[in-house]
């Protein structure tokens, strides 16, 4: 049975990709810490499954967060001020050929599934980010902070700007995440937007983080 263990000197450590199953979210994580503890997502079990690369951690330059550009009614940047987030880049998300959502390839980007809505649309405009990577925390990391009330912006590519509002936040168990929630609008008659991250603790002996948090979120100005 695998056990957590600590260091004074947290060392470069392999980490697995999370990964969104439409249906039931699973996590190609890692199990020799507690992400929680340390902030970092550790190697995975031998054999442990990694069906895209461990993302990159390395900081965005200024300059080419400035020159990011997307179609014009994609999502281009989200900012969340109440847990220190300017404008991030939103990178458009597809599916992976086993039919889960890919994922970000850095932890200081943001991913939109580009099936869900578009800014200001009806429905929910879904984006996933990575709770940490190597020996740092990514952008979600702190998407548990998050309170009622807690205004998150989205820009578009055309530079309209859209308002949202926490309006709840839900803990799921990993293997019972009911997408169908999950990515639709908390208030039926405005657009949301939902965001999701791992959460909880890796499950010893698996390479699956416990639980998945998402944060649900009504327009309130565009």
């Amino acid at each position: 049975m695998l056990k957590p263990h600590f260091r004074k000197t947290l060392t470069r450590r392999h980490v697995a990709h999370s990964l969104i199953l439409i249906g039931i979210v699973a996590a190609v994580g890692a199990a020799l810490l507690l992400a929680r503890q340390h902030g970092v997502e550790p190697r995975p079990p031998s054999g442990a499954a990694v069906l895209q690369p461990a993302p990159s951690s390395v900081k965005l330059k200024p300059q080419v967060v400035a020159s990011y550009t997307v179609p014009s009614t994609h999502p281009k940047y989200i900012a969340i001020p109440a847990i220190g987030i300017a404008n991030t880049p939103v990178l458009e998300l597809g599916l992976l050929s086993n039919g889960a959502i890919a994922t970000p390839n850095n932890i200081n980007e943001a991913g939109w599934y580009h099936a869900s809505s578009q800014p200001g649309q009806s429905g929910a405009m879904f984006i996933y980010g990575h709770v940490s990577s190597w020996d740092t925390t990514g952008i979600f990391y702190n998407l548990k902070k998050l309170k009622l009330g807690d205004k998150i912006t989205v820009t578009r590519g055309d530079n309209t700007t859209y308002v949202y509002q926490v309006v709840r936040t839900k803990v799921y168990s990993y293997d019972k995440v009911d997408m169908a929630e999950v990515l639709s609008p908390f208030n039926a008659g405005k657009p949301g937007l939902n965001l999701m991250t791992c959460s909880g603790q890796i499950i010893e002996g698996t390479s699956e983080f416990s639980q998945r948090l998402v944060v649900f979120t009504s327009l309130v100005k565009s």
